[in-house]
């Protein structure tokens, strides 16, 4: 059961600390996540693990993101849904510092992460949305201010539900 302090997302939009906000998900909707790259935002109930900004363009206390940081998401990669200080090997990855602002402000959510599965998917972030409610790979997107909003209130309680 939700509480207060939960971020509850739907398709619909998302309801934390008594307000909604609207947000995007996955272009293939909120579900069961089953491979990297399906474009499903995973259906469950999350913590985030840890909180990234570009200090560059943000102020705030959270993990810096640093010129060549990465987020493994190739499934061989012994390293596979972590973030990495730089590229290392052949393995695929994301680029944590992009030319948008879509990951100035990024909280990790911890899905595949205890144990990591390879290939179930990775980086599930709370995330700048491009655009209004324009979907996503499977993260969950929302307006620069909105998210600024919702990290500064969140508590050690506060879970990510996310519901189809």
């Amino acid at each position: 059961m939700a509480t207060f302090s939960d971020l509850v997302v739907t398709r619909w939009g998302a309801r934390f600390m008594g307000r909604s906000f609207p947000c995007s998900v996955g272009r293939c909707g909120i579900g069961v996540k089953t491979r990297e790259g399906d474009g499903i935002t995973p259906v469950g109930t999350f913590k985030i693990l840890r909180t990234y900004i570009r200090t560059d363009r943000i102020r705030g206390q959270a993990t810096p993101i640093r010129l060549q940081m990465i987020w493994s998401d190739d499934p061989a990669d012994p390293q596979y849904n972590t973030p990495k200080p730089k590229p290392i090997g052949r393995y695929s990855f994301e680029r944590m510092r992009r030319p948008d602002p879509m990951y100035d402000i990024v909280a990790d959510v911890d899905f595949n992460r205890s144990p990591i599965t390879p290939g179930v998917g990775s980086a599930i972030f709370l995330h700048v949305w491009r655009k209004p409610r324009h979907p996503t790979e499977g993260c969950i997107g929302f307006d620069r201010k909105h998210l600024a909003t919702i990290l500064a209130d969140w508590n050690s309680k506060s879970r990510v539900i996310l519901r189809p």
